[in-house]
């Protein structure tokens, strides 16, 4: 992890005070690593420690980060005494150790403690750092979820997909192709929090009771597809050789903002025009656009499935048999729905449905556009409903004020994607 020390600012220090926040500091959570920052941070860590963070420091913010700790049991603990010490609750206590009978306690027992704080926060930008934490966290908070490892990207970072249900109905939904698109990650992971704690407390979820989704359908989500290009954008990518590629990378291209305007890979190939689907017409109309090189966007790759990730996810759709997928990217609130003359039976009556629960338009996707993407090969190669949702409205990277209201319109989709199924 980088150190960081006063003055510096970014979305590593936004991390730093998002955990103060959580163990009960009032800090602005700005980015900007100021003398506030450094006096709650200071008292957080006692010990008159020096105002910066290096890995000893990050190791005590961490547990803030994940959303547990650990404990090891002594005499006369029970679960409740344990939970008003750490700020956790019973039930989060036995949903994380569901091995140990808390009437039974045995001493040198070491119990995962969950923070009683929803774990995917709607304050901060997303990273393949903040994300991995909160997957660690999902799996201790509700061990029936199943994380799986599917691939790796171009700097061999890990690319990963929680499995959420037991029914015979598997549906697949993904997020942050795009780099500059990062938005859609905590979307698909504040689903999986909500659906999950639905389902651990009998409650519903978007108005389905979230037992009747688990036990009906086998839920797969892929929060982030492009790890690498999304820490770029975010300023996290600490590898100097990836990062001066990207400078040079985007040097050829000037009219394109850099890092915000980043789409691609780190290696400038966009994932979502890789897939072999009018992969050659893609390529043509994109050399006419003038992409004929790794770009920040819009550069087809050599060849259909050269890029790790986008191969990853063509690999796993494979590997499963999907009766649905959702595509997630931004912006413009459309609901792209049709590949070429694939209409698969249902799509077009699910996709209305969708538009009726978010008030997204149903459209054609762009013919510029209409090529060589994961929906449109899932469509190709399955004749099954297959969608991509471009959330939210403005330019992008999206900010995260857009994100509730994002994730509120989207919730029906989320939803939907495995109730609207014949």
């Amino acid at each position: 992890m980088r150190e960081l020390v006063p003055g510096d600012q970014g979305v590593l220090v936004q991390y730093v005070q998002l955990a103060l926040a959580r163990a009960g500091y009032p800090v602005n959570i700005d980015g900007i690593f100021g003398e506030r920052t450094c006096e709650f941070l200071r008292d957080f860590l006692g010990g008159g420690q020096d105002c910066q963070v290096e890995e000893a420091q990050w190791n005590q913010l961490l547990p803030y980060l994940k959303g547990y700790t650990t404990y090891q049991v002594k005499q006369g603990d029970t679960f409740w005494g344990i939970a008003n010490r750490l700020h956790s609750s019973v039930r989060r206590i036995a949903g994380a150790n569901p091995t140990v009978d808390p009437m039974a306690l045995q001493i040198g027992t070491v119990l995962l403690v969950p923070f009683d704080f929803p774990l995917v926060s709607e304050q901060v930008p997303y990273s393949s750092l903040l994300t991995n934490w909160i997957l660690e966290g999902l799996m201790v908070r509700y061990p029936f979820l199943q994380e799986e490892p599917v691939g790796n990207s171009v700097m061999g970072q890990k690319l990963s997909v929680i499995q959420i249900g037991e029914g015979t109905k598997q549906v697949f939904y993904n997020a942050s192709f795009h780099a500059n698109e990062w938005i859609t990650t905590p979307v698909l992971l504040k689903f999986a929090e909500d659906y999950a704690q639905a389902y651990a407390t009998g409650q519903k979820i978007g108005g389905v009771p979230a037992s009747w989704l688990y036990y009906g359908y086998r839920l797969y989500l892929m929060p982030l597809v492009n790890p690498d290009g999304v820490d770029l954008v975010n300023g996290v990518l600490d590898d100097p050789h990836y990062l001066n590629q990207a400078v040079q990378i985007a040097a050829g291209y000037p009219d394109i903002a850099f890092p915000n305007g980043w789409k691609a890979n780190i290696e400038g190939t966009d994932l979502n025009l890789q897939f072999p689907a009018g992969w050659e017409t893609a390529k043509e109309v994109k050399y006419a656009q003038g992409y004929r090189t790794p770009a920040p966007r819009d550069f087809v790759g050599e060849a259909p499935l050269t890029a790790p990730e986008s191969r990853a996810v063509y690999e796993y759709t494979k590997r499963g048999d999907f009766s649905l997928i959702l595509a997630y990217h931004t912006q413009g609130e459309v609901i792209y729905w049709k590949y070429a003359d694939y209409e698969p039976e249902d799509s077009y009556r699910i996709a209305m449905y969708f538009q009726q629960v978010s008030g997204y338009a149903v459209e054609q996707t762009p013919s510029a556009s209409g090529n060589a993407g994961y929906k449109d090969w899932f469509i190709k190669a399955y004749n099954r409903p297959g969608y991509t949702i471009e959330a939210g409205q403005g330019v992008n990277p999206l900010q995260m004020e857009q994100f509730a209201a994002i994730y509120a319109d989207n919730l029906g989709i989320l939803t939907g994607g495995m109730t609207q199924l014949a």
